[in-house]
């Protein structure tokens, strides 16, 4: 209450006096103060209420009472300093009339996605000013040397020539027969080329169901942790995302007693992210068998999101579920994007399987947004099937002695390591999603750890709220870079911890 009452305030004085985030940036500059742009928005927005020292630095600037800022019951006005900033011009002073302003919808209120959020504006922003940041907040592998496999590359450019006009909104015939083969592999049952698209990632097709599955009010089962995506993508299409628990204790395997009471009559679907970000679990046949036996006997969509599905290590076999459910609607995604390394070419596909039936209409207004966007990226198309055919070079990462495999090894053993700290082994993708002893080191706030180890070491990671975890006790990491440097980031983090405390 008190957070959201102090963002009331500041917005309401910065409206009275004309003033732009911006400006209160410049005026605490011009006072030899540091005052972030990414700061100033999270205090606007509400997300945060700042420390003592920074609300009396706004209080002064802004000529207001610190106390009344921060919620309190005194006196509004204060002595007015030097150094406050001046209102803008009144409206009757200028020229013409203020131009209205336009703001972002009210769709976005419950958005989240950290990933790419405040703090990593934050760490934007400290680039700009010269400074070094190591980002373990995304896992793009181009950036850390891995490479498109040559034979890739070779035939996007043979094909460049033929992909100049649109495809088939689903996709070229021969992506999709490709992707129909892997999915035959995959035992997949009920797959036929017209129940497979590709799309711009993953990610667009995730957009497109929900917006074409949910009505307001309708209810969707989703993991947490959880890949932003799902919950964002379902909140802007007017669904209810609903929150089931997976299981530290249990490998971070989906609590099914949790999924059961969470089902009412507006439950819809359900998705399952397998493996697993950012947890990195795979789930056991035998977990995906009970989670179809709730999907049956509550009539439930499945989604699947399984872009990881060929990183899997130790010799854990991944499981696609719709090869569990014919009976069931299911939608199973998958790409190129993080198992051929090509995530900037944006090439992803979503198959429908199992019981077609039941989903007339939903496949009758997933063509309707296919159409409507035309088609996905036809370059990255043309190279579908030379990719899932023949030599799969990913696998050599995921083997012991591959990159990723000892890269993983190495920052489950260092992070184990640190006091205070302590993780999961994950079993594929890369990532990292350790548990922090909130006690020990008195954090109350996970975006303010994750902003004070941005400061301190000049380390980006993404807080375990941003994957819609309840508690500020997690953290995610992405361990795509070269040893040399994880084990500059793993002390540097070590040394972190050995004297960091929130408050």
């Amino acid at each position: 209450m008190a957070q959201a009452l102090f963002a009331d305030r500041l917005r309401q004085v910065m409206a009275e006096k004309g003033l732009k985030q911006a400006d209160l940036v410049h005026a605490a500059s011009e006072r030899g103060e540091k005052l972030g742009k990414s700061q100033v928005s999270q205090y606007v927005s509400g997300k945060v209420v700042p420390r003592a020292n920074v609300v009396r630095l706004l209080a002064e600037l802004l000529a207001v009472d610190a106390d009344w800022l921060v919620a309190g019951e005194g006196r509004r006005a204060a002595a007015r300093p030097e150094t406050a900033i001046p209102s803008a011009p009144s409206t009757a002073s200028k020229r013409s009339s203020t131009m209205r302003e336009f703001k972002k919808s009210a769709k976005l209120d419950n958005v989240l996605y950290d990933v790419r959020g405040p703090v990593a504006d934050e760490a934007a922003r400290m680039e700009d000013e010269g400074l070094r940041i190591l980002k373990l907040n995304i896992g793009n592998p181009a950036p850390f040397g891995f490479r498109t496999p040559d034979e890739v590359v070779h035939d996007m450019r043979q094909q460049l020539p033929d992909c100049e006009g649109y495809s088939d909104s689903r996709g070229l015939f021969s992506a999709r027969k490709a992707i129909m083969q892997y999915a035959q592999l995959k035992h997949l049952p009920n797959v036929s080329m017209d129940g497979i698209y590709t799309g711009n990632g993953v990610s667009e097709l995730i957009q497109l169901c929900m917006n074409v599955l949910l009505n307001t009010g309708d209810e969707i089962l989703i993991p947490s942790p959880d890949y932003p995506l799902w919950t964002a993508c379902a909140t802007l299409a007017g669904g209810t995302p609903v929150h089931y628990l997976c299981d530290e204790e249990a490998e971070w395997n989906p609590d099914l007693a949790d999924i059961e009471s969470k089902v009412t009559s507006n439950t819809k679907a359900i998705v399952i992210i397998n493996p697993n970000n950012p947890t990195g679990a795979v789930y056991p046949r035998e977990v995906l068998e009970q989670i179809v036996g709730i999907a049956r006997r509550h009539q439930l969509m499945i989604f699947s999101d399984e872009i990881y599905d060929r990183l899997c290590m130790d010799g854990f076999e991944h499981v696609s579920i719709a090869s569990l459910a014919p009976d069931l609607p299911c939608v199973t995604f998958s790409g190129l994007s993080k198992s051929h390394m090509v995530a900037g070419y944006r090439i992803g596909w979503m198959i429908l399987s199992g019981n077609k039936r039941c989903m007339r209409d939903f496949i009758y207004g997933i063509n309707m947004l296919s159409n409507m966007r035309l088609c996905s990226n036809v370059p990255a198309q043309s190279i579908v099937q030379t990719a899932l055919g023949g030599y799969q070079s990913v696998e050599r990462y995921v083997e012991p002695g591959g990159r990723i495999y000892d890269q993983r090894n190495f920052v489950y053993e260092a992070l184990n390591d640190i006091d205070g700290i302590t993780a999961v082994k994950p079993k594929a993708a890369f990532y990292i999603f350790p548990k922090i002893d909130v006690k020990k080191f008195n954090i109350t706030d996970d975006e303010q750890f994750a902003l004070d180890l941005l400061h301190e070491k000049h380390i980006l990671i993404t807080r375990g709220g941003g994957f819609n975890w309840p508690k500020p006790d997690h953290f995610r990491i992405v361990y795509l870079p070269r040893m040399g440097v994880l084990r500059e980031a793993m002390t540097d983090l070590a040394d972190f911890f050995a004297h960091y405390r929130q408050g």
